[in-house]
């Protein structure tokens, strides 16, 4: 475990590619990426469902204009109003994923796949300029892993050697991302002695973490400050 967030964060390097866990607000590692808002990385990209809600969370890194390209399957919604405009006067770059397709790209990152056929996209402009294949009488397109430097990643419970569960919604694009970065970092709701979780219930193994914080050391800062 970690001091603080924006230790957690401190060695991102500019043009990283990071994926940032969360279905919309649901499992969204807000303080991680505030952390890397004060920690300065720029020319980011940045992988997620969507491209941010509100003010806050991703939305705010976008705002800072700290991330150059935003890969994402649902980049337009009614709070999306951050992403929207910096996309209208070109300042940001978009690859659309269809959803299924980004959470098994990732998951392919993790599990050292070279590549796999989808029927998802075939005859839309999502498909232009890459191989599809016939495959029983049925069109598939070609598509590649999506690998991160970093992934953010919330959770709800870890223990201290890193093994995590997640709640509900929150647990979307959280465990395949964990698999597919270079380093993952969770931030906990809390953390409990090793043993203590059910390895049933277990969704992320401590294999695939690298950093944590918990949450009850923003308190301890909030505190201190």
């Amino acid at each position: 475990m970690l001091g603080s967030y924006d230790e957690a964060v401190a060695d991102t390097p500019d043009g990283a590619v990071v994926l940032v866990g969360g279905f919309g607000m649901a499992g969204m590692p807000v303080e991680l990426i505030d952390a890397l808002i004060r920690q300065g990385a720029t020319d980011l990209t940045v992988v997620s469902n969507n491209a941010g809600n509100g003010d806050t969370g991703l939305a705010a890194l976008l705002a800072a204009k700290r991330v150059r390209k935003v890969v994402c399957s649902f980049p337009r919604q009614s709070d999306s109003w951050v992403f929207d405009g910096l996309y209208r006067a070109g300042e940001i770059e978009l690859e659309v994923v269809p959803q299924g397709n980004l959470a098994e790209r990732m998951r392919a990152a993790g599990a050292g796949i070279g590549a796999f056929y989808s029927p998802t996209g075939v005859g839309t402009p999502l498909a232009e300029g890459k191989e599809t294949r016939e495959i029983d009488g049925r069109t598939y397109v070609l598509e590649h892993p999506i690998r991160g430097d970093l992934a953010l990643v919330k959770a709800h419970v870890a223990d201290r050697m890193g093994n995590l569960v997640y709640r509900k919604t929150a647990r979307n694009f959280g465990p395949v991302m964990a698999t597919a970065a270079t380093t993952s970092i969770v931030q906990v709701d809390r953390v409990v002695e090793t043993g203590r979780l059910d390895p049933e219930v277990i969704v992320t193994p401590s294999i695939y973490v690298d950093r944590i914080v918990p949450a009850d050391v923003l308190e301890t800062q909030e505190e201190s400050s």
